[in-house]
């Protein structure tokens, strides 16, 4: 009889443990639902963290004689942006990307790490020059994309952007 009220208390005791983690974590989910909201009104939507224009930018053909496209872009300038990029953005419109710029001219490679949208690199160099494209790029991929030349900046657009407006190597972009 003392060995079955032995059980008992350990099987209650090992429940109330399980109901306080249980509790915890219930605390938990509702303080990051919290902290969701706190995000949401910090620049983080249904979709993704929000697009905040910083400047507008326009592609001029190789020849300089026709404006190819004008899009809005957000500025990644210090590493911290850089780092972050377009990373947890849920969706893009054709109009809008991502301008990197680097203080100085280096090959770079970049990835789709935690990018859910599939995007076109376009390496530019200090003339403001295209001089690489990686099309299509896979989302979530951790597969390195290199520019496989000298880059200062890099612009991400929407994946197949490139083919539709007829952007290509050699092309010119102008930003403010």
């Amino acid at each position: 009889m003392q060995l079955h009220l032995k059980c008992i208390l350990i099987a209650s005791l090992y429940i109330a443990g399980c109901h306080q983690n249980n509790s915890n974590t219930n605390s938990s989910a509702a303080a990051g639902t919290n902290t969701a909201a706190t995000t949401e009104t910090a620049g983080e939507t249904s979709n993704g963290i929000a697009f905040k224009k910083q400047g507008a930018l326009a592609f001029v053909s190789k020849s300089g004689a026709d404006t190819l496209r004008k899009i809005d872009i957000q500025l990644a300038q210090t590493d911290e942006q850089r780092a972050d990029g377009l990373m947890y953005r849920k969706s893009m419109t054709d109009d809008q990307g991502m301008l990197f710029i680097f203080p100085d001219m280096e090959e770079r490679a970049f990835w789709m790490k935690n990018t859910y949208i599939s995007l076109d690199i376009i390496y530019i160099d200090d003339k403001l020059e295209i001089v690489s494209i990686q099309k299509y790029a896979t989302p979530l991929s951790e597969e390195s994309l290199p520019s496989f030349k000298k880059a200062k900046y890099v612009l991400e657009v929407n994946g197949g952007f490139c083919d539709k407006y007829h952007i290509k190597y050699g092309d010119k972009i102008t930003y403010q």
